[in-house]
């Protein structure tokens, strides 16, 4: 029995709408970062990107324990001398309520490429709208097919039916000519009515001649 190892090919991605209304922030993140990792899923492998799309809504309504919206401090710097900012948390939510969640389920993911990948796959909005339910429907098998495909498979009815009505023509044609040559008549026909006329005009003459 041969050992299984997960191939790209075999990578299915689904997509998770996630509400962070009333959800606290440490435990929200850490579900999120699982279903971008994809440890979820059987063939879940470290070297490859398993995971689903994950949306989430209602950021601005995240919920933190003890005194995290006053006391937690986001830091940045701008590169140049003196260039560290400081941000609460309280404030990061009033002007950014979505890079709360980013962060948090960034530093929860590989600090690498394929982290950065799997990243790419998390949406997250500030209220209760997002602009994936044409991703989230076609997943489910809702949505309509696609106009490229719809294309494709119209291309394809057309070949199909051109191709049948060739076959139809070349099918018809030699009956066209078989019927046409039924009436007219042959060829060979014509010099054993000739011949036959001969005949009969050869033993009348010859009676003739007999009863003179």
């Amino acid at each position: 029995m041969k050992t299984y190892s997960t191939k790209p090919s075999d990578i299915k991605r689904d997509w998770h709408v996630i509400d962070a209304e009333g959800e606290t922030l440490g435990r929200l993140a850490s579900k999120i970062a699982q279903l971008l990792k994809g440890k979820h899923k059987p063939e879940y492998v470290p070297h490859l990107d398993t995971g689903d799309h994950v949306i989430v809504v209602n950021a601005e309504k995240i919920r933190v324990t003890g005194k995290k919206i006053v006391d937690k401090t986001y830091y940045r710097h701008s590169g140049y001398p003196g260039g560290l900012h400081e941000t609460k948390l309280g404030k990061m939510l009033d002007t950014h309520p979505t890079r709360v969640i980013e962060l948090a389920v960034r530093g929860m993911l590989p600090h690498n490429a394929l982290g950065r990948q799997m990243f790419r796959k998390l949406n997250v909005y500030a209220g209760p709208d997002h602009p994936h339910v044409a991703q989230i429907n076609w997943g489910e098998g809702k949505s309509p097919t696609p106009k490229k495909n719809a294309r494709k498979r119209r291309r394809l009815k057309e070949r199909l039916a051109n191709e049948a009505m060739g076959e139809a023509v070349t099918e018809e044609a030699p009956s066209a000519v078989e019927e046409t040559a039924e009436a007219q008549p042959s060829s060979d026909e014509k010099p054993l009515d000739a011949d036959n006329t001969t005949e009969a005009n050869t033993e009348d003459s010859s009676d003739e001649s007999k009863t003179n």
